[in-house]
């Protein structure tokens, strides 16, 4: 049987915005990083913004009905080629409807890098960064290396939304995007020659 030939084209990669709370401030944190990977030319960027996907608190056991939102959801991260997961720290963790966001899905996430911009008070969401590593390698997924950290985060943003000390935050992130691409892409050619069913 002859390899299938690596794909092209730009790396799906889903932003997802891990906090519903009112008065989040992870709109403000996903903005400004969607505005660096959107001028990236290999990677088409899908924001999923948590606060808006509707998706239930409660999981159903399998054979039962998927809640419309769950099947909305699925495609689209089915499609994504990586992640960045954009999370607060709650009492040292992670929010709640980030966990059953990636409790509704499991293959969408297997053998995919993931990536994290946490922000918090002093740890600058590092703890729920750590604790997610767990998760998504039970998942089967790639945390890469790399994060985007931002404590006492309200600080660290001027009015327009951008962070205060602008060029170490955006090499930063650069530095994050670029691990997730490469990760990404050699996971997605190796995905396209062998299906990972592991």
């Amino acid at each position: 049987m002859t390899p299938a030939e690596p794909r092209s084209g730009p790396l799906g990669t889903a932003l997802i915005v891990g906090s519903t709370r009112k008065g989040r401030f992870g709109p403000t944190v996903a903005r400004w990083f969607a505005g660096l990977a959107g001028r990236r030319t290999d990677m088409a960027l899908d924001v999923i913004d948590l606060g808006e996907a509707g998706l239930p608190d409660a999981l159903v056991d399998e054979g039962h009905d998927v809640p419309g939102p769950v099947r909305a959801l699925a495609p689209r991260l089915a499609a994504a080629d990586a992640f960045v997961v954009v999370t607060p720290e709650y009492n040292h963790s992670f929010p709640a409807p980030l966990k059953t966001a990636v409790d509704w899905f499991v293959d969408e996430w297997r053998a995919k890098p993931v990536g994290f911009v946490s922000y918090g008070g002093v740890s600058g969401g590092l703890r729920a960064v750590e604790q997610l590593r767990l998760v998504f390698s039970e998942l089967h997924a790639v945390t890469v290396r790399d994060t985007v950290s931002f404590h006492s985060c309200r600080n660290k943003f001027d009015d327009a939304g951008r962070p205060v000390d602008a060029a170490g935050c955006d090499a930063a992130a650069e530095g994050l995007l670029d691990q997730l691409a490469w990760w990404a892409r050699a996971l997605r050619d190796a995905r396209t020659a062998r299906p990972y069913d592991l």
